[in-house]
């Protein structure tokens, strides 16, 4: 009965053969399916005997998947999400810094037009006027744009900590399909479906924060940030937190009871994105815009203070500069009058000597930590050229990586995503299989029935 327990292998390995191909057809428009296969193995004779074998057998089954190929997709993603996350602020910041009627050298440059057309007539009311009326527009556009910042500061701040829940809770999934990958593949059922199902998790990790992954020979995966630290062991899970204490915030990730404190600026992906831009553009910015005000108001308030008002008294200070306010960092002293406007530098009525040297402050320089000494009249220009570059790099960046990203993509689906000509090409020959191998069935039968009747 060799030839009907043949026979009836090939027929089962067909049928198991056509229900993966039936599966990877049903699900050729899953996101993050990986198709399967079967190896078939022929089976050996029993010892001792002639014969050609006994039929074959399901020596395994098969999911195409490429660690390296899987590797390059999250890393990929880890790049864009960092870069994309970024883009958005960087050009609200370029957009609002860079506008003709609201930066802060279109304030600078009336201020001292106002202050150079007061020279025609330094005891004209209108001209004078002009000067507090330009000082105090300045004043608002310092603020406008430094308002902007803080918000950015505040808004990128709850932007990490919105990435936190979910990047938590993916790790904890990821964490509880090891436990179930191992339990299940245990007992020989076929994990694929639950391993998709990581690797889909883990590339929304790998978006969020930058990974490294190794596969472990008991089916396990176990994910750790670049710099080393475990996310994932077994079906341990880290979280990760910001702890704030002394009123700086802190990136914490706390594994098995030990906490690690870390950088974010460079844990890559969205969270080490954000966390860039704050610390390395943010914030120097920021201090930037406070750092022109401040020095600014102290060179125009001492140089008022120097000169004499028009009654012959000594002159007061113009603005008042208050580094802990994002709304009010800069404004016009209370009660300042146009009377106020110290412009001689003698005491005597209609003298310009004082007037000449406030002009003059716009060509004097100032040091800013982020870029030296400066000009007063040229720190906002490079100021807005240095953000016009970052943002211009981030773009291309972007560019870049979003075709990387595309091509790893696609590299992955080369060997991993189904194709539907090429399982109905399987389809075609399981099918085949099966059909030759019943007539081999049937074959047999006839042959029995032959011999019975020969005994018959």
């Amino acid at each position: 009965m060799t030839i009907t327990y043949n026979a009836l292998s090939g027929a089962l390995a067909a049928q198991a053969a056509l229900n993966t191909v039936s599966q990877n057809i049903a699900n050729s428009q899953t996101k993050g399916y990986t198709r399967q296969g079967v190896l078939l193995q022929a089976t050996a004779s029993d010892p001792g005997t002639k014969s050609a074998g006994n039929g074959v057998q399901i020596g395994s089954l098969l999911r195409f998947s490429d660690s390296y190929k899987s590797q390059q997709l999250w890393r990929s993603n880890s790049e864009l999400g960092a870069l994309s996350q970024v883009q958005p602020y960087l050009t609200q910041m370029e957009t609002v810094m860079s506008d003709d009627k609201s930066s802060l050298s279109y304030g600078i440059d009336n201020f001292f037009k106002a202050l150079n057309a007061a020279g025609v007539d330094p005891t004209s009311t209108p001209l004078r006027q002009q000067v507090i009326t330009a000082a105090d527009s300045m004043s608002q556009q310092f603020n406008s744009i430094y308002n902007v910042t803080a918000a950015q500061v505040v808004s990128v701040q709850q932007q990490q900590q919105a990435i936190l829940p979910q990047l938590n809770e993916s790790l904890a999934s990821i964490a509880a399909l090891n436990q179930q990958i191992v339990a299940v593949s245990g007992a020989g059922t076929n994990t694929s479906a639950l391993q998709d199902k990581r690797e889909q998790l883990i590339d929304s990790v790998a978006s969020q924060v930058g990974v490294e992954v190794i596969n472990n020979p008991d089916g396990t995966a176990s994910v750790s940030l670049k710099s080393g630290q475990p996310l994932v062991v077994s079906n341990m899970a880290a979280s990760l937190d910001y702890v704030t204490t002394s009123g700086a915030s802190t990136l914490t990730l706390t594994f098995a009871k030990s906490k690690f404190k870390l950088d974010d600026t460079k844990v890559g992906g969205q969270l080490g994105g954000l966390g860039n831009y704050k610390q390395n553009t943010l914030l120097p910015l920021q201090k930037s815009i406070s750092e022109i005000a401040g020095q600014m108001a102290q060179m125009v308030n001492d140089q008022f203070s120097a000169g004499f008002k028009s009654d012959g008294t000594a002159g007061e200070p113009l603005l008042e500069f208050n580094p802990s306010s994002a709304t009010g960092l800069l404004q016009i002293a209370d009660g300042f009058q146009t009377t106020d406007l110290a412009f001689s530098s003698d005491g005597t009525p209609g003298d310009s000597g004082n007037l000449q040297k406030l002009v003059g402050i716009k060509g004097q320089p100032i040091t800013l930590t982020s870029l030296g000494t400066v000009l007063l009249g040229d720190a906002d220009t490079q100021i807005v050229g240095k953000l016009g570059i970052d943002s211009q790099q981030n773009q291309s960046q972007l560019k870049t990586a979003t075709t990387i990203r595309t091509q790893a993509e696609d590299d992955w689906k080369s060997t991993s995503a189904v194709n539907t000509d090429e399982e109905a090409i399987n389809l075609v020959e399981f099918q085949n299989m099966y059909q030759a191998n019943m007539k081999v069935i049937a074959v047999a039968n006839t042959l029995f029935d032959s011999t019975l009747q020969m005994f018959g």
